[in-house]
């Protein structure tokens, strides 16, 4: 899971990391994407920044001494250095570079504590204006600091804790009786909203979870795992488009004799043996590799920097590999054979098909040029030639 905007680092400083954590079991993408979340977006940033500064010097201009004046001085430099980290990051994202998430978190701490800071020098002053407006500007805070940063909730929990926190000490320091229901208030509402940021972050990492099933079962075939026509057809455009400085070959090929297994041993030995196959192939592959099942006995590959006579070799080398017996049960055994046709893209090319119908067509217009090749396909991808046509297998029959 990656954001709209970009990919974000995950933090590296030991107390970043405790302060981001999201919770045990956590998978990497959706930490990736809380992580995300943390930055949220300027104007969301802007609206905080404004009230608190502009609490900070309608105070300082009323009282004109040197905590507030203090107080204002720490709320301009903390909000303008969290703008340019905020700024940097968004820009850093996009151009998929490093960003200082380790930095946005501690700033993001240290501008809380600046506003319970404002908070309790306005108690301590006695000027119960002064005292209300600080105080109330550290409540509005609270709420969107849970709902901002519920994606790391010991985050939340330690921002809220340092902003509304020092109102309790700050009215001891006021000698008011009246403000000593504080002493109760605070700290149920501090538990209150720290525990929303627990709950609320549970809620999310579950949604998220189930969206990435959701979005596993809709790009991957149940039966192989291997991605399927939508799954390929989407990665195929993102993998063309990322890296269209690199020649590229597209393999299709099917079964031969797979038929036959279904109508002897039934539908399960034929699952049985297309997820041996499956298993074969993505064993023979390199890693990044786009392997799919496009339906029935039908696949396809998308290999990436290849020349054609790599391309040449893989392919034998997985006609070879796919021929080999399969094991249904006991002591009865299947052998399978396996047609190839490759498809060979320029840098050009890459660059026409990477998005959009000229991308959804291709893995069709390759499978087509099985039964064409020698020939040219409409797809304007030289077709290199059909490797081997597999002997006809014989029936399984018992080993």
């Amino acid at each position: 899971m990656q954001s709209d905007k970009g990919l974000y680092s995950a933090p590296r400083w030991r107390l970043a990391r405790w302060l981001a954590e999201p919770g045990p079991g956590v998978p990497d993408d959706i930490r990736a994407a809380l992580i995300a979340q943390l930055y949220g977006s300027l104007p969301v940033f802007a609206a905080g920044a404004v009230n608190t500064i502009a609490v900070a010097a309608v105070i300082a201009g009323r009282k004109q001494t040197v905590p507030f004046v203090i107080w204002l001085v720490m709320e301009i430099a903390i909000c303008l250095a969290r703008l340019l980290v905020l700024v940097s990051a968004h820009r850093a994202a996009r151009l998929q570079r490093p960003t200082p998430t380790d930095l946005h978190l501690l700033l993001a701490v240290a501008w809380s504590a600046s506003v319970g800071f404002g908070a309790i020098v306005s108690l301590a002053s006695g000027d119960w204006v002064v005292a209300m407006l600080a105080s109330l500007s550290a409540a509005a805070m609270v709420g969107g600091i849970c709902f901002r940063n519920f994606g790391a909730p010991r985050l939340a929990g330690t921002m809220i804790l340092l902003s509304l926190g020092p109102i309790v000490p700050g009215a001891a320091l006021a000698g008011e009786p009246l403000f000593y229901i504080v002493f109760l208030q605070v700290p149920m509402y501090l538990a209150a909203m720290t525990a929303a940021a627990f709950r609320l972050n549970r809620m999310l990492v579950t949604t998220m979870r189930a969206e990435r099933e959701n979005s596993h079962r809709a790009h991957h075939d149940a039966l192989t795992g291997l991605l399927n026509r939508a799954g390929f057809v989407e990665a195929l455009g993102g993998r063309l488009a990322a890296r269209a400085e690199r020649p590229f070959a597209v393999m299709f090929f099917d079964l031969d004799n797979f038929k036959p297994i279904n109508d002897t041993f039934g539908h399960a030995a034929g699952d049985s043996v297309l997820k041996a196959v499956a298993a074969r192939v993505r064993r023979l592959l390199p890693d990044d590799a786009l392997v799919a099942r496009m339906g029935g006995d039908e696949f396809v590959v998308l290999l990436d920097g290849v020349t054609a006579e790599m391309a040449q070799q893989t392919g034998h080398r997985l006609i070879s590999e796919v021929a080999l017996s399969y094991e249904l049960s006991g002591e009865m055994h299947a052998c399978i054979g396996a047609s190839v046709g490759i498809a060979l893209g320029s840098r050009r090319r890459r660059r026409r098909i990477a998005g959009g119908r000229r991308c959804r067509a291709l893995p069709g217009e390759v499978g087509r040029q099985i039964a064409l090749l020698p020939g040219v396909g409409r797809s304007n991808l030289a077709a290199l030639r059909q490797l081997q046509q597999s002997p006809k297998a014989p029936l399984p029959s018992a080993a």
